[in-house]
């Protein structure tokens, strides 16, 4: 598994965050939490789970994440730490600006009980990869181009995307924040890590990078295995809806 920067790195690099103009933020921003966007054969969420969508579902089970029972969630610093009280509900151990923010410090099994309980799943890598990168919608907004296929989920460039060069955000943005990418949907790459349903043993795959990695993560070939139990403030999760 890739590990991100350093932290002090990452410092840095919210020394040059003060320096984006706000033009850099698009006009076409601002997707509807809950929105699902219909891509012929599955339907997929318009943006990440959020925290108050999880946080619905968990009350309604009386589930409890394995980040909540440990005490914390994980961050890179001298190698992977656990941070006392960094949860799904409190990311960085603070409670959030949005709980429109992503779902973060969930497993595998999490993201996917709480698709089940949506009424979905998680998408296949395959699944994932068509809906990130090829425009399939027969009047595509943006300027994007029916049938095309794109190097990044926003484009022919990686501007717009939440990742570790200058950008408006220097952490995880809330959902829908970013530039509206290839088949309306927001964060396919950049913002946080998203669980995939292919397993491969204990390990499951994870695509579309995060905050804290650079743009090659967010292409197709930027895919890295995690381990199916792993937790952590990088990784968050959305769900397929197989269409009737």
């Amino acid at each position: 598994m890739a590990v991100p920067m350093t932290m002090r790195r990452a410092r840095r690099h919210l020394a040059a965050v003060a320096l984006v103009t706000l033009l850099a933020v698009p006009a076409t921003a601002g997707a509807q939490v809950g929105e699902r966007i219909d891509l012929g054969a599955i339907a997929l969420d318009a943006t990440e789970v959020t925290i108050a969508q999880f946080r619905k579902f968990a009350e309604a089970t009386a589930f409890r994440t394995e980040a909540e029972k440990a005490g914390g969630g994980f961050e890179w610093g001298h190698g992977w730490e656990r941070r006392p009280g960094w949860t799904v509900y409190r990311p960085y151990g603070r409670d959030p600006e949005s709980s429109d923010e992503p779902a973060v410090h969930v497993t595998w099994h999490e993201a996917q009980a709480y698709c089940r309980w949506a009424g979905g799943r998680l998408p296949s890598f395959a699944e994932w990869q068509r809906a990130a990168y090829t425009e399939t919608r027969a009047r595509p907004s943006d300027g994007y181009v029916t049938g095309r296929t794109y190097p990044y989920p926003v484009g022919d460039t990686p501007d717009g995307m939440n990742t570790r060069e200058p950008d408006p955000w220097p952490v995880h943005a809330p959902a829908g924040a970013t530039k509206r990418g290839v088949n309306g949907l927001f964060d396919m790459g950049g913002n946080v890590w998203e669980w995939i349903a292919d397993r491969r043993g204990g390990e499951a795959l994870t695509a579309g990078g995060s905050w804290w990695y650079g743009t090659h993560q967010t292409t197709a070939a930027g895919a890295q295995w995690k381990p199916a139990d792993f937790y952590a403030v990088y990784v968050g999760f959305r769900c397929a809806y197989d269409r009737r």
